[in-house]
């Protein structure tokens, strides 16, 4: 593997690799090239390939990729070889949602711990999963060993939450809230914010169609 630091671009195509290569795997399908990937997954073959050169030599000049072999390479730089557990504080409609999502998960990835702070909802299940009271959340996460943590709470909670998630040594979070959380450098924090992206969505409606005539007449 390459020692230049690796962009997030970059990792965050990895999953999208993964996907289909797995979908190769179920088909039977042996060996893909760059050209196949690029076309099914609408990317540039040779950003492709530089991609996953950053993590080693996996390709064969005029044969392509071993789809098991690269599945198997990708799974380990993802850490998707090892048990990574999750836990999702907030049992509101979309933690609701995502809980019930864990059956689409990886094997080795899992929600295994909800926390709510309502008392109504504390004690029932979700997909097989009991709610927990917030104040078990630090010594849940100590004794399940779990490192991701998934954030579904109002936005006036969330930064207390991550503060509570912190302390128990979370080291990934997937913030849903609509807040910038503010947590130590050593812990990563991805934002999945719908309504930002549903809103910037509207700009293309009229816009895209602008943008591609200009585009045209700068072309001519």
């Amino acid at each position: 593997m390459k020692t230049e630091k690796i962009s997030d671009a970059v990792v965050r195509r990895l999953p999208v690799y993964l996907r289909y290569l797995n979908e190769l795997s179920s088909r039977d399908v042996s060996t893909v090239s760059s050209q196949e990937l690029g076309q099914k997954l609408d990317l540039n073959p040779a950003q492709i390939r530089k991609d996953l050169a950053y993590f080693g030599d996996f390709g064969r000049k005029g044969i392509g990729y071993d789809v098991t072999y690269l599945i198997e390479k990708i799974r380990h730089i993802l850490n998707l070889d090892q048990q990574i557990s999750v836990a999702l504080v907030g049992a509101g409609n979309l933690g609701q949602a995502l809980s019930n999502y864990n059956t689409y998960l990886n094997d080795n990835m899992k929600i295994v711990a909800v926390f709510d702070a309502s008392p109504a909802k504390v004690g029932s299940k979700i997909n097989s999963l009991m709610i927990q009271p917030i104040e078990e959340l630090e010594e849940t996460v100590i004794k399940e060993n779990i490192r991701i943590a998934i954030i579904t709470v109002p936005d006036f909670e969330a930064q207390r939450v991550a503060d509570q998630l912190v302390r128990a040594g979370i080291q990934a979070i997937l913030n849903f809230a609509p807040s910038i959380l503010k947590v130590p450098s050593e812990v990563r924090v991805h934002a999945a914010d719908f309504t930002t992206d549903l809103l910037s969505l509207a700009y293309y409606l009229d816009n895209g169609k602008e943008n591609q005539t200009n585009e045209s007449e700068v072309a001519d």
